[in-house]
């Protein structure tokens, strides 16, 4: 029953994702919201709810170190299972005007949990410090974005629905999204607890790929638009709202205690590949499907230790 359970969360969750985004989008379009402000608060929070109500159900259920573990581990696997599917499927390139503040964001979210992880608890203080940061990068993102005039036409081009329909397709997708929390967080905690497992490492494993659902379809299907700059914004994006805004809501609502091992071996592996990524964004004309593959191994290697 734990497998079935785990099954179901991770439909729930992927298409409680995909209705969300699109029912969000619908809605703000027909209240004639920009599509600036749609990609970076309604599709940025979307593709990211996933990750926040596992997290918060974690926490509320006694089960922290999934919480913590589902941050960490979408982030590591956005950069190296998703990125390295996407560089495989068409390679990655990226010179967007936003690319180095984004980058930097990203790297600069990881740097400060480690004097957070040392203290050995998320507390809510430290949530607020998290929120307040991704309030300023959205407030820095969307005044660099009105100056370049950069808007999303991806989201331009979505098809309009009527407020109703777009209604609905938000509460299926809450509906979704909250029964695949429960149900994947109930089956992890099973399942790690019948294996002799840490949640910990399930938390980091199959809960962080379960979350990470929608960035891999978004990412995927970009990619085989030939959007690259839409692919890895999505990926990058995503880092920057799960550190900032996901580990920083589920603080505020409930403090998080955090496990030795994270701040020694995973969280010092996400930095890592994430100053990896920033090198060959920055560094690079693209990401190829060489590159690609290494990171689909490095992946693999990383599970094998992670246990």
């Amino acid at each position: 029953m734990d497998y079935l359970y785990i099954v179901i969360g991770l439909a729930g969750l992927f298409f409680g994702g995909e209705a969300l985004v699109r029912g969000s989008v619908g809605v703000a379009k027909r209240l004639s919201i920009s599509p600036l402000v749609i990609g970076l608060t309604v599709v940025g929070f979307g593709t990211s709810m996933p990750e926040l109500l596992v997290s918060v159900q974690a926490a509320f259920r006694g089960a922290p170190d999934i919480a913590v573990g589902n941050i960490i581990g979408s982030n590591i696997a956005n950069i190296l299972l998703i990125a390295g599917i996407t560089a495989l499927v068409w390679p990655i390139r990226s010179a967007g005007a936003g690319l180095r503040r984004d980058t930097a964001v990203m790297v600069g979210a990881g740097l400060l949990l480690i004097p957070l992880f040392m203290t050995g608890e998320i507390a809510r203080w430290a949530g607020l410090i998290l929120v307040g940061g991704l309030a300023g990068y959205l407030l820095w993102t969307f005044l660099a974005s009105r100056e370049n005039d950069d808007t999303d036409e991806d989201i331009a081009a979505a098809p309009t629905l009527t407020f109703t329909a777009a209604a609905l397709w938000v509460g299926a997708g809450f509906v979704g999204l909250l029964v695949g929390a429960q149900f994947l967080v109930g089956g992890a905690v099973s399942l790690a607890q019948s294996f002799g497992v840490s949640e910990a490492f399930i938390g980091l494993t199959i809960v962080a790929v379960g979350t990470s659902l929608p960035e891999l379809a978004t990412s995927l299907i970009a990619a085989l638009r030939r959007q690259s700059d839409l692919a890895i914004g999505n990926i990058l994006g995503s880092n920057i709202f799960n550190v900032l805004g996901i580990l920083g809501i589920t603080a505020i609502i409930s403090p998080i205690p955090v496990a030795p091992r994270f701040l020694t071996f995973d969280l010092p592996v996400m930095i890592a590949v994430s100053l990896a990524l920033t090198a060959l964004l920055v560094l690079r004309p693209q990401i190829g499907r060489i590159t690609g593959a290494a990171f689909l191994i490095a992946y693999t290697l990383y599970i094998v230790s992670a246990q």
